[in-house]
């Protein structure tokens, strides 16, 4: 789109020196759209080690290497490789049913332990329990309770058939590492992998962890600001599908430690790093970036964001940790490897709304139906603003850059553009038009 050109500037990465990676995070930072710690390395060498914004505005305690973030569902790829651990010394199968572990769970015979860590279990994810997220996550609930949580719900698909993210199946797979080796499941993560990579600042009960280094994770305004520290989710809750705690230097230990198959050896890792459906291995989003395979993953939970990305033919890792919840932080790794690799990218800058009539924003009013996930959104004018609601997510304000571009006020770079009709119908809403566009019809 030939307006979005002047909004933004070009850099070409000539240049992957810390220098650069730098400024980067520094206008990500600057602007308010980042607060956290980075850590990049390639090859062994580490270019970029460093914190933004504070940890803590109480106290303006500044974010460093050493801060201590909640990493969410980046918990997911230790639980798959204490899975793979166990499957390597002969004690489960990546066939084995759930059933042999909770005789009678419902379709537990057609459920395997592949369908566990690659989301294709069909298992009704427990954070759509909108009451339990709401009101029992800062307490302590029991493994049992939890599974009774979302145990008798019909499964989304046959197992096998087709991917959904399921928080539900991971948390089975933690329950599954106690059974079979008989040890709390954050004690066998401690064993099989933190204490063997020396990952010493890692840990799982964040509400009761005390340390200077730990950050206040912050929730953000309807404006995108940082506002209120946000509650702390007890780690019973997300237990193996996300109640991991650690810092940048540790994430880059397990990045060592699996580019070393320390943990597990190669043949079963790079299993791990082939897509089964819907580019998801076992607990790692794959992908291609300049030609290479690009394993990920990303997490989020009150008050914290994270993305930890890896090309392990290049041994390059990017880590980045949050402590607000800002969207698109994948956004930012994606521009981080692109001045790594010497690739063009994009230096974001403060875009700055325009006076739009009512009458004109009153039109764009209404529901739609984004095409590639289902996914409604109601567009309403509220107070003189114009409002998107997700159906699965926040609000957020619609700031006009002229009579049909829009931007989010939670994400700058997250454009939205109106597709009308010869007689000024609005048709769709494109959404994030300087990306992959993806349509929205008005069906409301």
């Amino acid at each position: 789109m030939v307006w979005a050109i002047g909004l933004t500037h070009y850099a070409c990465a000539q240049d992957s020196s810390a220098q650069k990676l730098d400024e980067l995070m520094q206008a990500y930072a600057n602007q308010g759209k980042f607060s956290g710690s980075v850590l990049v390395a390639r090859q062994g060498k580490i270019l970029l080690d460093k914190g933004y914004g504070y940890r803590n505005d109480k106290d303006s305690s500044a974010n460093d290497p050493h801060t201590v973030f909640q990493i969410a569902s980046v918990t997911k790829q230790f639980t798959s490789t204490v899975i793979l651990k166990l499957i390597e010394l002969k004690k489960l199968s990546l066939t084995d049913k759930l059933s042999q572990f909770y005789p009678g769970y419902p379709h537990g015979d057609s459920i395997t332990i592949e369908h566990l860590l690659t989301h294709t279990s069909g298992l009704w994810d427990y954070t759509r329990d909108e009451e339990l997220m709401r009101t029992q996550t800062l307490r302590s609930i029991g493994r049992s309770e939890m599974i009774s949580a979302f145990r008798d719900q019909p499964l989304d698909f046959a197992p096998g058939t087709n991917w959904g993210y399921s928080n539900s199946g991971y948390f089975l797979l933690g329950c599954i590492i106690e059974q079979v080796t008989g040890m709390p499941y954050e004690k066998a993560v401690r064993q099989y992998i933190f204490e063997p990579l020396k990952m010493q600042h890692s840990g799982f009960d964040f509400i009761h962890f005390s340390t200077k280094d730990k950050a206040v994770g912050y929730k953000v305004d309807s404006a995108g600001k940082r506002s209120v520290p946000a509650p702390v989710v007890d780690s019973t809750v997300p237990f193996a599908a996300g109640s991991i705690y650690s810092t940048v230097e540790d994430l880059y230990l397990w990045h060592q430690g699996l580019q070393q198959y320390r943990i597990v050896g190669k043949e079963l890792m790079q299993k791990a790093y082939k897509p089964v459906k819907n580019n998801y291995g076992y607990g790692w989003i794959i992908d291609s970036l300049y030609g290479k395979r690009m394993v990920s993953h990303s997490g989020g939970i009150f008050g914290f964001r994270s993305d930890l990305a890896r090309v392990p033919e290049d041994d390059v890792c990017v880590i980045l940790l949050c402590n607000m919840e800002i969207p698109g932080l994948g956004n930012i790794t994606r521009r981080m490897l692109a001045a790594l690799y010497g690739k063009p990218y994009v230096i974001p800058v403060q875009l700055k709304p325009v006076a739009i009539r009512e009458d004109i924003l009153k039109r764009y009013t209404g529901t739609y139906k984004i095409e590639a996930n289902a996914v409604l959104v109601d567009v309403a004018l509220e107070s003189g603003k114009l409002m998107a609601r997700p159906h699965n997510g926040p609000p957020s304000e619609l700031l006009p850059l002229d009579e049909t571009h829009f931007f989010l006020s939670t994400e700058h770079e997250f454009r939205i553009y109106f597709e009308m009709d010869e007689k000024g119908q609005v048709l769709r809403m494109m959404i994030n038009p300087n990306g992959s566009p993806r349509p929205a019809n008005k069906i409301k």
